[in-house]
């Protein structure tokens, strides 16, 4: 029997993991699959795209996960693209998380801000209050909160602003209550059997993977405004059945020629440590050698420009 076969009444669905940049969307996402599907970076705004991780929780059921861009306001043409993505979800899932970084309203609290919600989060909520599906509040990154007693002003404040179908408090990194959130989210999910097979993990384009694992790295291995004007293409992948390898050419296009120079290094050095260590992921995601080859070019006010940034997939 198929595995899409399945009896009826196990629960199943789409989730979406919403909230601020930064608040640890794709850290979660990866925790909860056991693998990295999701890039992770220390810098906002590193989710461009919504990615789909799949996991099958045995018998109980199976959660379509949805990572999704940070919420932000902007006038920034791409960020604009990013936010619209984001909130199209809502109108394709079951459920929400709407995650919260919990360490920075604790920061934001203890810095006597002011009563009620930070303002970038009275943002998002103002951007997910029409949701005509529950939404579960997840608290992440509780591992720095040193007393727990100090999630309570966060949780009143936060369910003040909208009524929860549940409150989790997890932290991604430490795997926290992740269990918890599992039980949670598939009571709250419908019973309609498996959606997709049990070994699926995502549906990302291997192309996609590759220059997500590229771009990674040019935000980890560079500063300031560098990473928010790179996009990465990769122009060609195929696989060496002979030689028993993957062999791919991405480009990483910039907006200026001071940035090339930067993405390039003094004598390719910086271009080199990025190709290693993206090489490194891929090979761990696709589980055979790859022989990558990287480029960089200039394409200037590339995320200004419509037809470019519809070029670059967002």
């Amino acid at each position: 029997m198929s595995t899409m076969e399945e009896p009826q009444g196990v629960p199943s669905g789409f989730v979406a993991l919403m909230g601020q940049p930064n608040v640890g969307k794709s850290t979660l996402m990866n925790a909860l699959l056991g693998t990295k599907v999701a890039i992770t970076t220390s810098k906002p705004q590193t989710t461009r795209n919504r990615i789909l991780g799949v996991q099958t929780f045995g018998e109980k059921g199976q959660i379509a996960f949805l990572d999704t861009p940070g919420l932000h306001e902007s006038t920034w043409q791409l960020n604009r693209r990013l936010n619209r993505a984001a909130l199209q979800c809502l109108e394709e899932v079951d459920l929400v998380c709407h995650l919260v970084d919990a360490a920075a309203f604790r920061g934001w609290m203890r810095r006597g801000s002011g009563e009620g919600l930070p303002p970038e989060e009275a943002y998002v909520l103002g951007q997910i209050k029409d949701a005509a599906i529950p939404v579960i509040l997840v608290l992440n990154k509780i591992d720095v909160l040193s007393d727990k007693v100090e999630l309570l002003p966060m949780i009143d404040a936060l369910i003040e602003a909208r009524d929860y179908a549940a409150v989790v408090p997890v932290s991604a990194t430490t795997k926290e209550n992740l269990d918890q959130l599992v039980e949670v989210l598939l009571e709250h999910l419908p019973e309609q059997g498996l959606l997709f097979p049990e070994d699926t993990l995502t549906d990302q384009a291997e192309r996609f993977v590759a220059a997500e694992f590229v771009r990674e790295q040019v935000m980890e291995q560079t500063c300031k405004e560098i990473p928010y004007s790179v996009a990465v293409e990769v122009e060609d992948f195929r696989e060496d059945e002979k030689r028993g390898l993957i062999e791919i050419s991405a480009v990483i296009h910039v907006e200026r020629d001071s940035q090339k120079g930067i993405v390039i290094g003094k004598g390719g050095s910086r271009l080199k440590a990025i190709g290693e260590a993206a090489r490194g992921e891929m090979e761990r995601f696709f589980g055979q050698q790859v022989f990558l080859k990287t480029f960089v070019r200039v394409e200037p006010k590339w995320s200004e420009k419509p037809r470019q940034l519809s070029r670059f997939g967002y």
